[in-house]
């Protein structure tokens, strides 16, 4: 059922309503520039961001940009962050690039795969409702600054705190989640571009151990960055370790896992191999093939 244009931009408010609340949250014992917490700075620039792209796309009617502007968004607030507060400690710098890394390695993949494909079949309904179109630009300003909360509160803190095993053990799972799901969309490409492939979805690789590895990969490399945030934040700081949770919830119960599944499940329900492949293999959290 379609949102109606009231339902879309009371979604909208929502949107900013949340981020504004977890944004003053985070913001005690902050740094402040022009009397405003550097962390609510940060959520603005991320609506910001989304809602000057939401302007030339529905002018032109094209999601063309949606990826490419969700990763200038990262990268964007990131950088105003880091700079706003002028603190370059160690975590603070391990952590922004570490969201550099992986924003541009997957805000680059997500716009080759749009260019190849011609288009989001995602945004097929939403083109054509502007109030619907308003209310997705403002949940991917949303959808940054929750992700990215943890790595901010730690980043926009007033001083900076000593290191840990956090860290260390943070950049580990960073680094086992960024390398899953690399090999997971490195493989998908590669099998999608096999004209002989005897299958049309894959079931090969990491994805013999999960439907959906690039999520998971995903949710745990933001697990590691919280990880890593942790030790440089205080009392009500806490709450950006939303971010890990946040992740979670969107890709298993809103906009990822669900989405593909009903997709895949409209495509090839009734192919016997797609049923089996899905009966052996957990949808997210990996294990070892069973035999097929």
């Amino acid at each position: 059922m379609k949102p109606t244009t009231a339902q879309s931009l009371a979604t909208a408010l929502g949107a900013v309503a949340i981020a504004a609340l977890v944004a003053w949250a985070a913001s005690a014992g902050g740094a402040r520039i022009a009397g405003l917490p550097v962390v609510v700075w940060c959520a603005l620039v991320a609506f910001g961001v989304n809602w000057a792209a939401f302007v030339p796309s529905w002018i032109a009617s094209t999601e063309f940009f949606y990826d490419l502007t969700g990763t200038l968004t990262y990268l964007t607030v990131t950088a105003f962050a880091l700079i706003a507060v002028g603190r370059y400690d160690t975590r603070s710098l391990l952590l922004s690039a570490l969201v550099v890394i992986w924003a541009t390695r997957l805000g680059s993949f997500l716009f080759t795969r749009v260019r190849a494909d011609g288009g989001d079949g995602r945004f097929d309904e939403i083109l054509i409702d502007p109030a619907r179109l308003f209310m997705t630009w403002t949940l991917q300003g949303l959808w940054v600054f929750l992700t990215l909360a943890a790595a901010l509160g730690a980043i926009t803190a007033s001083t900076a705190s000593p290191l840990g095993w956090t860290v260390l053990a943070g950049t580990a799972i960073w680094a086992a989640g960024f390398a899953i799901e690399v090999t997971a969309d490195y493989q998908k490409r590669a099998f999608r571009s096999e004209p002989n492939s005897k299958l049309p979805f894959i079931t090969t690789g990491v994805w013999a151990w999960s439907r959906h590895p690039n999520y998971f990969g995903e949710i745990t490399l933001w697990v590691g960055v919280a990880l890593i945030a942790v030790g440089g934040l205080q009392g009500w700081r806490y709450i950006t370790l939303i971010s890990p949770i946040f992740v979670w919830l969107l890709i298993t119960r809103v906009s990822g896992i669900p989405m593909l599944e009903a997709r895949a499940k409209k495509r090839w329900g009734d192919d016997p191999e797609f049923q089996e492949y899905t009966r052996n293999t957990p949808s997210l959290i990996p294990r070892p093939p069973r035999g097929r």
